[in-house]
């Protein structure tokens, strides 16, 4: 079985993101960036630029006038709001099929961004940034893609012990590989350069009780417990993972507020499923 250092360096022979995209990660620290000089970059890889414009002219911002160029949505939306699209455009496009593999790559997928979309419609009541919050949630379970992709075989193991013991993924990968998807997707993260807070974000989403503040870890948490209840995978078997009480005591989201938030989620998810996984 590989180690944890074996799964390190299969991370690091990863392709890496496009180098636009890249150079829009530095700039999450950054306030003085050349809006005009990344918009013409973006502009240059075709399928990327129009993949970010039909999200740009989703239901997701629900703009009232439609934009044709980058640097229009950006002027539009803001910086952030394009930088989130980019990053969610290249992020679902770094990961092919292995011919013959047996690992549901859609229904991954649409779990991802369900949980994207609700982590972002959660953030404001944690007051953190809605487009961290989404990037996070896109990302949170990258890990099993890594293993499902480098490690095939064994991960077949993984899918038979969850349907033997009718136990969640991550119960099942420990089992197999004697660590889960999130230490392994935190580090893919790391390779990317994502910012420190996704990374630990990612590491943490399962456990992140013991916090006397609510983190963004906290929040993937919740936001990938509520996807996994709305069903937005759409698998049969799909479990949704325990919240305790002290999390949502933290989070303190009234029912209306939980509610509102579901419906947000449901509205917009599937269009983005159509934009970003077909």
């Amino acid at each position: 079985m590989p180690t944890m250092d074996d799964i390190i360096k299969r991370v690091q022979d990863l392709p890496s993101l496009p180098a636009v995209v890249a150079e829009l990660l530095t700039t999450v620290e950054q306030d003085d960036v050349d809006l005009h000089a990344l918009a013409a970059k973006l502009a240059l890889d075709q399928s990327l630029a129009a993949k970010t414009l039909r999200l740009a002219n989703s239901s997701f911002y629900g703009m009232s006038t439609k934009v044709t160029t980058i640097q229009q949505a950006i002027t539009v939306l803001g910086f952030h709001s394009i930088r989130t699209l980019v990053t969610a455009c290249s992020v679902t496009g770094a990961f092919t099929p292995a011919p013959g593999s047996a690992f549901a790559f859609e229904p991954f997928w649409r779990h991802a961004i369900g949980t994207a979309v609700c982590a972002r419609a959660l953030a404001p009541h944690a007051r953190l940034s809605p487009e961290t919050a989404f990037t996070a949630g896109l990302l949170h379970d990258l890990g099993t893609l890594v293993l499902a992709t480098r490690y095939p075989a064994e991960y077949g193991a993984v899918e038979a012990y969850r349907q033997q013991q009718d136990c969640t993924v991550g119960m099942a990968q420990h089992a197999i590989f004697g660590y889960d998807h999130a230490r392994v997707g935190s580090a893919l993260a790391a390779h990317w350069k994502f910012p420190r807070a996704i990374q630990d974000a990612v590491a943490g989403h399962h456990q992140p009780d013991g916090a006397d503040s609510v983190s963004l870890a906290l929040l993937i948490h919740v936001a990938d417990a509520l996807a996994h209840a709305l069903d937005l995978a759409g698998e049969q078997d799909d479990q949704v993972p325990p919240l305790s009480q002290q999390t949502w005591r933290m989070l303190a989201l009234s029912d209306a507020a939980c509610l509102a938030v579901c419906a947000e989620t449901e509205a917009t998810f599937q269009e983005l499923c159509q934009i970003l996984v077909h």
